[in-house]
């Protein structure tokens, strides 16, 4: 086992090595092959995990002052990018909703709500978690709600009769948990770190667009994930939920658990809505067109409205947190520094060195290689590039951190547009979509993974259903597309 992991750590800097001593992509430009090199050892290292993702991250910091692509000054600077700091405040105020169980109460209310038979709980559970992480990052999520949905599970076991309708609901309940994260991830900006790696990358590489924000996003992405969600309820429901299974939880159980809860408290009441105000801070940060009419945003309120982003309002909302005191435990905040201590710097750093490389294919000219290699045109059809788009990123972030996916397909997605001079948006906007499509695999999403560390699923039944939501995603994706176009 350790003559394979040296035979995937030497691979990198190998394979990079010798690209740098007999290749020459454009003559009298060596930055366009060195960056070539780089990418190629970020990329093995990311795709096999010889060394955890973030390490592999801080690559930039050291080869590319080195090879002369970028100095340490501007290579740096991407490690500290506005978006990373909209991850940061949104991941402070996922961790206040966490400390004061804000998010049991509401995964209990919806679960109240739905009712009690089989199919109304997976439906419950899978709405939950779905609308929680729209707005917190996908494992907090799954996370969170783990140990609500293993409690579900253990209550409904008493109600079967044969063991193989008790395995069959715990394996659509776990999965139902992890791929409803994944699908709610995809609806808003701070719902995943792909979109907010693409956000960047396309408000820097297209400044004068300017059409794209929280609101955008969230205008293009959640009719999709809406659908995308019932269509993996359904699949779920018809390959383990059978008409054989007939049982009932007791009608009282979640609203016993609720009322264990006790009444709502006063850091609930604030957490809840330092949550609501920034969302609608978030939405209604630039001016919204309705078609029939055009709402101004709140940042015209300031002289330099383009100095204010999204991440200003994480952090703002954030510091609140630390500041608002709590009535419960005298002398201390909502929240401390000591709750977000477990802030995943890692994730901060894997930001970082994709933004890095992306700066490192446009100071080298790789991008313009790239462009230049694209035998697209104008007359390829847009919609089976998409597609055939789609299924290429589906298959690497099965196997690959989805980060890391979108982190090296961005650059050269963004040599397609500019080869084949089509608006941006039509490409970069599905292939961060797809890159959040890995379901097959218990390996291929965190969600994947924490839900089948429980134990109570199996790798055929994650590969099954997987298997059939991948392509739905990925058909769905392309024919989203295809209706956008026509309005």
């Amino acid at each position: 086992m350790a003559y394979l992991k040296n035979i995937k750590l030497l691979l990198g800097p190998l394979l990079a090595f010798i690209i740098l001593s007999t290749v020459d992509l454009v003559p009298g430009n060596p930055l366009v092959t060195r960056m070539a090199a780089v990418t190629i050892w970020m990329a093995v290292w990311w795709f096999t995990e010889v060394v955890h993702l973030a390490v592999t991250a801080l690559l930039p910091i050291l080869l590319l002052p080195i090879l002369g692509i970028a100095d340490s000054k501007t290579t740096a600077f991407q490690y500290m990018d506005p978006i990373i700091f909209l991850f940061i405040g949104g991941f402070i105020i996922a961790f206040a909703i966490e400390r004061w169980k804000l998010h049991q109460r509401i995964a209990l209310k919806i679960l109240m709500f739905v009712g009690t038979s089989p199919s109304r709980i997976l439906f419950g559970v899978m709405l939950t978690c779905y609308l929680i992480s729209m707005w917190i990052s996908n494992t907090a999520t799954v996370m969170m709600l783990l140990s609500a949905v293993l409690a579900i599970i253990v209550q409904t076991e008493k109600h079967f009769k044969q063991e193989q309708h008790s395995h069959r609901l715990a394996s659509a309940l776990l999965i139902g948990l992890a791929y409803s994260a994944t699908i709610g991830g995809m609806a808003t900006l701070v719902g995943t770190p792909t979109n907010m790696i693409f956000f960047r990358e396309y408000t820097e590489k297209f400044p004068l667009n300017n059409d794209m924000n929280f609101f955008a996003w969230f205008k293009i992405s959640f009719p999709l994930s809406i659908l995308f969600l019932i269509s993996a309820f359904f699949t779920l429901k018809f390959i383990f939920i059978k008409k054989d299974i007939q049982i009932a939880v007791d009608k009282n159980y979640f609203k016993e658990a609720y009322l264990r809860l006790g009444k709502i408290s006063y850091e609930e009441k604030v957490v809840a809505t330092i949550f609501i105000l920034t969302a609608l801070l978030w939405f209604t940060r630039a001016d919204i067109d309705f078609g029939f009419m055009k709402m101004k945003g709140w940042s015209n309120l300031f002289e330099k409205k383009d100095f204010l982003q999204d991440s200003t309002v994480a952090i703002f909302m954030a510091i609140l947190l630390f500041i608002i005191p709590s009535k419960t435990e005298k002398g201390r905040a909502i929240i401390t520094w000591d709750d977000v201590a477990k802030l995943p710097f890692d994730i901060v750093l894997l930001f970082g060195g994709g933004f890095a490389l992306a700066k490192g294919f446009e100071l080298s000219g790789l991008s313009n290689w790239l462009a230049s290699q694209m035998q697209f045109s104008s007359t390829t059809n847009i919609y089976v590039l998409i597609f055939g788009m789609c299924i290429l990123i589906t298959i690497i972030s099965e196997f690959a951190s989805n980060v890391a996916c979108i982190q090296l397909m961005l650059p050269i997605l963004i040599a397609i547009v500019h080869a084949m001079n089509i608006h941006p948006l039509l490409i970069l906007v599905p292939a961060t979509l797809a890159s959040s499509l890995g379901f097959m695999l218990p390996v291929a999403t965190a969600p994947n993974t924490i839900v089948f560390g429980s134990k109570r699923l199996l790798v055929k039944d994650m590969l099954k259903t997987g298997l059939i939501l991948d392509v739905v995603g990925i058909l769905l994706i392309t024919l989203y597309m295809f209706i956008l176009q026509q309005f």
